[in-house]
């Protein structure tokens, strides 16, 4: 256990061993956003004597728990409440390590997804042991700020002078990288290699980061699996979903400070209300701010914000079939298909319709709808990555799971237990079914994407030939039973989009 002692900046803290690694949990990196630090940007942790023991994950977010059995209960699996903790006192960090011996080793650091309003760093697919154990790669998780209490905008109806921030979530987010600069070396990684890797949620954080000043500096790649630079509302916007909360509340518009007495159980009721008012995810998420995030992702990568960072990238094939299950179905929305493509809407369903081996138009949706949300704004980064000179691979996940008659396909976060080599998580057994198949291709991605958290490069030797992604061949790693690569998949859909504002 001696080992596993380790000296940071703010006190000594105790892990434990677990086989040949090393395991810290619920190592704070930031004060409690409590009281009158609700809503402003996170303080750093206060030091602390003696040993600090840190063997047990901390209280996730607060978050409704309902919405997280929605996704299982989707499926047709029994709804189960989760039943982990919650608390504003929740910015603490995990950590997997070969050694606590300053080797220098290189760094990951995951940031869940889940919508902005669910998910924690304790989540047991995101175990870290398989990274430190088969690739001696140093793995940190975190939590960060949810739903009202991460990225309700206040800043407008308070004043410039009132210290609130819209984008809690994401300087969170910052500070744990700011920990673990200051931090990780002496858990045995280095402070100068380090990826950022998320999913979902998280690789739309991801995407935001890249786009922040004060994120600079603290990562050198990027791994965004699902997620990437979408639309995000103004602070305009963000606004009135402030006034609404208020309003819900019954607090006077001149006195936001008064929802700092508010009662979390109370922001927790009114939350998915407002996620419903204000177009779900948009609701609670990162905010154009002008000064936090100065502009959109892609305008801010256009400028070269982050033309130094190595980035790898990606979606699932049938991202939307996850969405579609939970809301009952896939029902054509004629409305927004108007929306995006004006008097071409019918002729690019049909052309949906057309790319699919069954012609269901309902399928032909999902896919239009998973190139809405992930695809597209997936390739809108990767081309502007490219266009800055930065190292890009671009990959797609077609492995279908069997699971519930094989409603899933490539659904949604399939990819994720193949990544971090957790098919044997019970939710992941839930999601991939069973298969002694499914190992072989988990220790392909795992390795892969260990290789570019080591180098940068994920081509690893049993890999067919990778090339960096650009803008005439679009070089994509087929991930499939047996990997392959195809240059632009889907090639006549994406462009459809090329003129196409993206929208939710």
């Amino acid at each position: 256990m001696s080992e596993c002692i380790v000296e940071t900046r703010y006190g000594k803290v105790q892990g434990y061993q677990q086989g040949a690694i090393c395991v810290w949990k619920g190592i704070p990196f930031a004060r409690p956003p409590m009281g009158a630090r609700r809503f402003r940007p996170p303080e750093p942790a206060e030091p602390w004597t003696g040993v600090r023991p840190t063997t047990a994950f901390s209280p996730m977010a607060p978050q409704v728990a309902e919405m997280g059995a929605s996704m299982v209960g989707a499926i047709g699996a029994e709804r189960v409440v989760d039943p982990r903790p919650i608390s504003e006192d929740c910015l603490y960090l995990n950590i997997w390590s070969p050694a606590a011996d300053q080797g220098k080793r290189p760094v990951m650091v995951y940031i869940h997804g889940g919508a902005f309003t669910i998910g924690s760093a304790s989540d047991p697919w995101y175990d870290g042991a398989s990274f430190a154990e088969r690739h001696n790669i140093v793995v940190v998780s975190l939590n960060y700020r949810l739903g009202i209490l991460g990225f309700v905008y206040l800043k407008e109806l308070a004043g410039a002078a009132s210290g609130y921030s819209g984008n809690c979530g994401l300087l969170d987010q910052i500070a744990g990288l700011r920990w673990v600069r200051e931090n990780i070396e002496a858990f045995g990684g280095d402070p100068d290699n380090v990826t950022v890797m998320g999913e979902s949620a998280g690789a739309m954080s991801i995407a935001a980061l890249l786009g922040m000043p004060a994120a600079r500096g603290l990562f050198k790649r990027a791994i965004l699996q699902s997620g990437a630079a979408g639309d995000l509302p103004t602070g305009a916007e963000a606004t009135r979903v402030a006034q609404a909360l208020l309003a819900r509340l019954g607090l006077d518009p001149a006195r936001v400070e008064a929802l700092a007495e508010v009662p979390v159980e109370s922001l927790l009721k009114v939350q998915p209300e407002l996620g419903r008012e204000f177009g779900g995810v948009r609701a609670f998420s990162p905010v154009i701010d002008g000064e936090t995030l100065p502009q959109h992702p892609l305008a801010m990568l256009a400028q070269g914000s982050a033309k130094d960072v190595a980035v790898l990238l990606g979606t699932n094939r049938d991202e939307w079939r996850l969405f579609a299950l939970m809301g009952g179905g896939a029902q054509i929305n004629e409305a927004l298909l108007q929306q995006l493509f004006g008097e071409a809407a019918q002729r690019v369903l049909a052309l949906y319709t057309a790319a699919r081996e069954d012609h269901s138009p309902e399928f032909a949706w999902i896919d239009l709808m998973s190139d809405l949300v992930f695809r597209i704004p997936a390739i809108r980064l990767a081309e502007a990555q490219v266009r800055q000179g930065a190292p890009v691979w671009m990959y797609r996940f077609d492995w279908k799971s069997p699971a519930f008659g094989g409603v899933l396909g490539a659904a949604h976060a399939m990819d994720i237990p193949f990544v971090f080599n957790t098919l044997d998580v019970e939710l992941s057994r839930l999601f991939t079914g069973t298969s002694p198949s499914r190992q072989a291709l988990a220790d392909l991605m795992h390795a892969s994407w260990a290789a570019f958290i080591r180098t940068g490069n994920p081509t690893i030797p049993s890999l067919p030939e990778w090339p960096r992604y650009d803008l005439e061949r679009r070089a994509t790693l087929i991930w499939d039973e047996a990997p392959s690569l195809a240059e632009d998949p889907q090639g006549e859909l994406r462009a459809l989009w090329e003129r196409v504002r993206l929208v939710f």
